[in-house]
């Protein structure tokens, strides 16, 4: 059943709205570690099948997915919070988020890829070397084996 609540005021509805879907500092500080060190990426790349959803970093020969989550947006287990004001309508939204996001990601794994996903205050560098590490295994899986579509 879908809540039909509302934002608490025009005024919070307004800045919400204008909250970076991309090219947020995460995710720039990871694409720049990846870019220096010569890899390349499509950004904001379609889910295959699924409207209106992106993926942050996708290495599509590779078939990696990497996807920069927001601790607020995406229910981070350290650093979600639960705002107080309309606050039904907000756990709503956010349970709504994380849903959207295991689908999302079931979707993608049952297409033959490899979904990594990283919240926003993990260490860019780290993220970075995460990253690397699995595009060049899922390269090299992919050039002994030209038809894998799953692991």
């Amino acid at each position: 059943m879908m809540n039909t609540a509302k934002p608490s005021s025009p005024g919070v509805s307004a800045r919400m709205s204008r909250q970076a879907r991309s090219d947020t500092a995460p995710e720039v500080a990871v694409r720049k570690l990846l870019h220096a060190s010569g890899y390349r990426y499509r950004l904001n790349e379609r889910v295959p099948s699924m409207p209106r959803r992106t993926i942050d970093i996708a290495f599509t020969r590779a078939k990696v997915a990497v996807f920069l989550d927001g601790c607020f947006w995406h229910g981070c287990p350290e650093h979600a919070t639960q705002p107080k004001s309309n606050a039904e309508w907000w756990r709503d939204k956010l349970e709504r988020n994380v849903a959207r996001d295991a689908e999302t990601n079931e979707h993608l794994v049952a297409a033959g890829w490899t979904v990594l996903r990283f919240w926003e205050h993990q260490p860019p560098d780290e993220v970075a070397e995460r990253v690397a590490e699995v595009v060049d295994r899922e390269k090299s899986a992919r050039r002994s084996n030209p038809g894998r579509e799953e692991r």
